[in-house]
């Protein structure tokens, strides 16, 4: 039985296998070097390989690797004294994931209603999201193909179409059980949807007319990939409670759930934990990752590097029959075409390029933040080509 066929099929996997990487390329089994225009799904901000990361895995390995969260971990102290400074937050619990980040935010969600005397809280999440696959983030999430054959869902959830604040009041307004709104700045996986200008600020005086927790998942949009070192920042709309992931550890697995104000008194000891979470080794890494992203200020880097390619890409698709729109905030990029186009996935491996496809008709682009000028724009000679060589299949 081949390697391969020992592991749950829970990916359609691509027929390549990666042996290094260095910034924004990887290298195959092959012999063949791809641009990564992906980064690990919005992981590898700082691309593969980076010195700062590097150096400071492989000095935390040489002297401690974890300790149980029983015991004082300076490691995660400074970690999350650093976090909170770029955050604008008051505490943070970390975790390894996003889904686990996720968690973190509704149970404190559960408590802020339940302390107000609310028996059984609510929240309000958007049609599109997608927060993660754990049991409650799986019914958290919008999208009705994820759910599919894990019912029973968890209850406690109001779902109304995203970018919609009328919607918003209109819940609220007849549902007195809500405490609280989950949403993501721009929906990632359901295909770089970007809300309106104005949408994360009526959303947070929404929350403060109503007493609600405003809660954002910046798993995908953090750590500097719109264009500022979180989304929120574009409207100034602090959220209470905020998660991260993804790019935190730039591949080294680690994810956050950071608090404002009455948010971060909630937890208390016992009601919350994870073994692994925030040990020596992922939090070395995430604040080499931070010091790294805040000495080349990478948010300035992203929005410039996102409107490059932008142009580019509008540029060279421009009349191109089944383009119906691209869109971007950052190094969110999202070409959407009139037709589903999960094959530009393999089709990229035979221009040495690494795409995704989402929300079905949506090529996007998640690439590291340390590209060079001519990385940026070989990114989007590449896409283009492929995206035309798919259009004329």
């Amino acid at each position: 039985m081949p390697a391969e066929d020992h592991l749950m099929t829970t990916y359609g996997r691509l027929p390549i296998a990666f042996t290094r990487g260095e910034g924004a390329w990887l290298w195959g089994e092959d012999g063949q070097r791809y641009l990564d225009g992906l980064a690990g799904v919005a992981v590898n901000g700082l691309g593969h390989a980076h010195p700062a990361v590097v150096a400071a895995v492989c000095a935390q390995a040489q002297r401690l690797t974890h300790v149980s969260n029983w015991y004082h971990i300076r490691e995660q102290e400074a970690l999350g004294k650093a976090l909170c400074a770029v955050a604008g937050m008051d505490r943070v619990f970390f975790g390894n994931s996003g889904a686990e980040a996720n968690e973190a935010a509704l149970k404190l969600a559960r408590l802020y209603g339940h302390r107000k005397g609310i028996e059984t809280p609510a929240v309000i999440v958007m049609d599109g999201s997608f927060h993660g696959r754990t049991l409650a983030t799986l019914s958290a999430t919008g999208n009705r193909k994820v759910q599919a054959g894990f019912e029973p869902l968890v209850t406690g959830f109001r779902r109304v179409p995203f970018n919609d604040l009328g919607a918003v009041r209109q819940v609220g307004e007849r549902d007195q059980s809500v405490i609280a709104v989950l949403v993501e700045p721009v929906q990632g996986e359901g295909g770089i949807q970007i809300p309106d200008a104005g949408y994360l600020k009526g959303l947070r005086k929404i929350c403060d007319e109503s007493g609600w927790l405003l809660i954002l998942d910046e798993i995908q949009t953090g750590m500097c990939r719109s264009g500022q070192w979180f989304a929120w920042q574009h409207e100034g709309a602090r959220p209470d409670v905020m998660t991260l992931a993804k790019s935190l550890g730039n591949g080294v697995p680690i994810g956050a759930c950071l608090a404002h104000g009455t948010a971060a008194e909630l937890f208390h000891a016992g009601h919350h934990g994870s073994t692994f979470g925030g040990n020596p080794l992922a939090s070395t890494t995430a604040l080499a990752v931070i010091n790294a992203l805040a000495d080349m200020r990478a948010w300035e880097r992203a929005a410039t590097l996102g409107a490059r390619i932008t142009t580019r890409l509008e540029t060279q698709l421009d009349g191109e029959r089944g383009v119906k729109s691209i869109r971007g905030l950052g190094l969110l990029i999202g070409i959407e075409l009139e037709r589903p186009c999960a094959e530009i996935m393999r089709m990229g491996l035979q221009h040495g390029l690494l795409v995704n496809v989402t929300a079905e008709k949506v090529v996007r682009l998640l690439p590291p933040l340390i590209l060079s000028d001519d990385e940026a724009d070989e990114l989007a000679r590449r896409t283009a080509d492929v995206i035309r060589e798919f259009l004329a299949s």
